[in-house]
């Protein structure tokens, strides 16, 4: 028999993780973000860029967790990354650049909270951002593309990272 969220078994878990989105704009992306959140027990969810608002199609893809996930909306991701830098959260950018590490081999460290970095639909994290990040992390790709949907390489990065934390 399938299972339902009705009848599912899985137990209920908040990880110390803030996911700080630096001008993701897309709905559909923010939509499916909330889903991420929720899915993944991640202790809020920081929505940074001018002009952000949770419309009828970030609704339609989000099927109503942002009514339970814990979120912010903020004009830019640098002020919400100084603050938590600043609240001892580890900064972790998920990136692909010249010296980022593969998330199959990072350790994450359960010392302190995390701060998850995601950027841009098309031009993902502000070099600003990434030169303030502890560390920049990448997931190992295949094919001759470089990139990935954002919300997709979020699930993978924080299935990773809740795994490690457990």
């Amino acid at each position: 028999m399938q299972l339902t969220h009705y009848n599912t078994k899985f137990k209920k878990q908040t990880f110390p993780i803030i996911l700080v989105c630096d001008n993701v704009t897309n709905a559909p992306n923010i939509g499916s973000l909330f889903r991420t959140a929720d899915t993944f027990g991640i202790e809020k969810l920081i929505l940074c860029g001018e002009g952000i608002q949770l419309g009828r199609k970030m609704a339609k893809t989000s099927r109503a967790t942002e009514k339970v996930v814990n979120y912010e909306i903020k004009k830019t991701a640098t002020e919400v990354i100084d603050d938590l830098k600043s609240k001892k959260y580890q900064i972790i950018s998920l990136e692909i650049t010249n010296s980022s590490k593969p998330i199959h081999e990072f350790q994450i460290s359960k010392e302190k909270p995390i701060a998850l970095i995601i950027g841009d639909e098309n031009f993902g994290i502000s070099e600003h951002i990434l030169k303030s990040s502890d560390e920049i992390i990448h997931i190992y790709m295949f094919g001759q593309n470089s990139s990935m949907n954002v919300v997709q390489a979020t699930n993978i990065a924080l299935y990773e990272i809740t795994k490690q934390l457990l």
